[in-house]
């Protein structure tokens, strides 16, 4: 993100004295908790002037739902207040909250990224993965359609590659049953990655780190127990993942060590050969 969106006219600006988003945890534990930690990094940014580019599905989630929440609800929003006051911080729901597609495709457009490819990623066939929060619960106004999202594509056929259909484009990744259902996670995540492969896939595109460590962090771990899940010896997956912003940055003939690439542990080698 560093490297490439000072390249579209984006100013990135860090905030001092933010703190997780408070999601996943605390919305199990604590809804106070939650509102309060997600309602103080607003207000950080609304004292500082600036618009919020959460790069996690599940932050931008988050932000949203307490911006919703405390609009609806004069008492929490008041006790919210109290506590914010504490640090010197005001909450007042002005911040402007943009998911990173929407940043991609809506302001920036497919078009001026395309523009600035310089090296298109010409023959390769992708599949998109919005990921659960960029798309769900539609009633808070996601970025994208929740039954057929295509935003992601758009931006993945703007670099010249082909951005390609499959039937599990809107599964969840499994990340948010980590802590609870480590094996379910990994089969919710194995029949995504097994239906790319099998489908001849070159790679899986995201934009959420939640999502990014199930596919590549984890991929390891489906492997080495892939054939007791489903029964079978069909042998390991091996689907490159890559975040969007990483093929972004090549397009744009970029280096690959610039964007992070060297830390990716899915077997992104072949892809970056071909391009």
């Amino acid at each position: 993100m560093r490297e490439v969106l000072p390249r579209l006219d984006v100013e990135l600006v860090d905030m001092p004295g933010t703190s997780c988003c408070g999601f996943p945890a605390f919305s199990s534990i604590s809804s106070l908790g939650w509102y309060y930690l997600s309602a103080r990094n607003m207000a950080i940014a609304e004292k500082l002037g600036l618009d919020m580019l959460p790069l996690c599905n599940g932050c931008y989630q988050s932000f949203v739902e307490t911006k919703h929440v405390l609009s609806e609800n004069s008492d929490l929003m008041n006790l919210i207040g109290a506590k914010l006051e504490k640090e010197n911080l005001e909450y007042r729901g002005t911040v402007k909250l943009t998911h990173v597609i929407e940043l991609l495709y809506d302001i920036i457009g497919a078009r001026k990224i395309g523009s600035v490819v310089v090296n298109p990623l010409e023959k390769l066939k992708l599949a998109s993965h919005p990921g659960c929060h960029a798309i769900r619960p539609s009633s808070l106004g996601m970025p994208d359609d929740a039954e057929h999202p295509r935003k992601l594509d758009y931006l993945i056929e703007a670099l010249g590659a082909d951005s390609m259909d499959y039937p599990e484009k809107t599964d969840c990744c499994g990340s948010m049953l980590a802590t609870a259902k480590g094996q379910t996670t990994l089969t919710i995540a194995a029949e995504k990655l097994r239906s790319i492969g099998e489908l001849g896939i070159d790679g899986l595109v995201t934009t959420c780190p939640f999502c990014f460590q199930m596919f590549d962090g984890r991929q390891s771990e489906i492997n080495d127990i892939i054939d007791f899940i489903f029964e079978t010896d069909d042998g390991e997956v091996e689907v490159p993942v890559f975040y969007y912003t990483q093929l972004l940055g090549l397009a744009m003939g970029m280096e690959p060590g610039r964007l992070g690439l060297d830390l990716n542990k899915s077997p992104i080698e072949r892809v970056l050969d071909r391009i």
